[in-house]
């Protein structure tokens, strides 16, 4: 073959690798079938981020589970207006834990961890004295990763120091809990005797987030990313400060972004890292809302899998999660029997207003 031709086909290989998983089409398809023009949805969002002075923004639609739709808006810092681009990353809040969660699913899935046994054998020894509560270590002893995956521990979102005190018998009631997620965490990377800093952060990256496609998506620091991090943004002043994670936090230390966010959405739409059966098992409730529940009367979400929330829609069973760091805020969801996700991130405070205002455009996305 001549030099010529040789560079001319791995020119034109490389054009079909950049456009794999992308779509190309005009229109992006919303859950109810209807259909929305780019051009129209990038004015839409531009006015509305204008309207509630969000500083930035990345936002990804898949369809037929293919990125349809990517764009950034907005800026990292708005004293220096640097722009947002589609290698920005931004801090995912909350949304760390149900990749954390498929993480994990793969670790039991390859037999590094059982889903059912208690997790209390690989943290006795690390305890500090005090860290759980007397009349609440019993209960401790029972938490398994699913019932920590689910939010049936019992446990606080976060304990700030005091003692952990379990509100019921695990695995009978939900209580969202970040805490809860950082124990998993920590017990996971001594069961493998790795801890739980950037060796646990490597092992994720190459077991999950590598294969599925995500190349810009890290719970532990890296100075890489020194200059492509947005800037957080509390009621419109900028917090110039980067959080450089050492160690994995399982729910909330997560860096990404969008387009990155929206591989591990297809994932669970169309396993190819995982088994079907795996992933099957990931979206199954696992903790169903009682009628008192409060996101039950307030939104409509019935129970949590292993990972994401869920909510009955008329488009089918969506799986979503809420992300909020203050400065930071993120929104992810997906409907497996539309093909279709939605994620976006922000680094500010008032993300969901604006997921408001686009729901009037989009329709019910939360």
């Amino acid at each position: 073959m001549n030099t010529l031709k040789h560079y001319f086909l791995i020119f034109c290989t490389s054009l079909c690798l950049v456009g794999l998983g992308q779509n190309k089409s005009k229109s992006i398809q919303l859950p109810d079938g209807s259909e929305i023009s780019i051009a129209y949805l990038n004015d839409y969002i531009q006015k509305a981020m204008d309207s509630l002075n969000l500083p930035g923004l990345s936002i990804a639609i898949v369809n037929d589970n293919t990125i349809a739709y990517h764009n950034t808006f907005g800026f990292k810092n708005i004293k220096t207006e640097e722009p947002i681009t589609k290698r920005t990353l931004f801090e995912g809040a909350s949304l760390s834990k149900p990749l954390f969660a498929y993480f994990l699913m793969k670790m039991a899935e390859d037999g590094k961890i059982d889903l059912d046994k208690p997790i209390f054998p690989y943290l006795e020894a690390i305890f500090p004295e005090g860290i759980i509560a007397e009349t609440s270590l019993e209960n401790y002893k029972t938490l398994t990763p699913r019932i920590i995956l689910s939010h049936g521990t019992g446990i606080p979102n976060w304990v700030k120091g005091k003692p952990i005190e379990i509100a019921f018998k695990p695995g009978t009631d939900f209580s969202y809990s970040g805490e809860a997620y950082q124990h998993l965490g920590a017990a996971f990377g001594t069961k493998l005797g790795i801890a739980w800093g950037k060796k646990l952060d490597s092992l994720f990256i190459n077991e999950a987030a590598l294969p599925i496609g995500m190349g810009r998506s890290l719970y532990t620091w890296d100075s890489k990313y020194e200059n492509t991090i947005a800037r957080g943004h509390i009621k419109g002043k900028v917090n110039p400060e980067i959080n450089r994670y050492k160690k994995v936090g399982p729910g909330f230390s997560l860096h990404s972004d969008a387009e990155d966010y929206a591989m591990f959405l297809i994932e669970m739409m169309n396993p190819k890292n995982i088994s079907v059966a795996t992933r099957d098992e990931m979206l199954k409730e696992h903790n169903h809302f009682k009628k008192d529940n409060k996101l039950y009367k307030e939104t409509g979400q019935t129970g949590w899998g292993l990972g994401f929330a869920q909510k009955p829609t008329p488009y089918g069973l969506m799986h979503l999660h809420t992300g909020n760091n203050k400065d930071f805020q993120a929104y992810t969801m997906f409907i497996p029997d539309q093909k279709y996700g939605f994620v976006m991130f922000a680094n500010s405070d008032n993300l969901f207003p604006f997921l408001e205002k686009l729901e009037e455009l989009l329709g019910e996305h939360f």
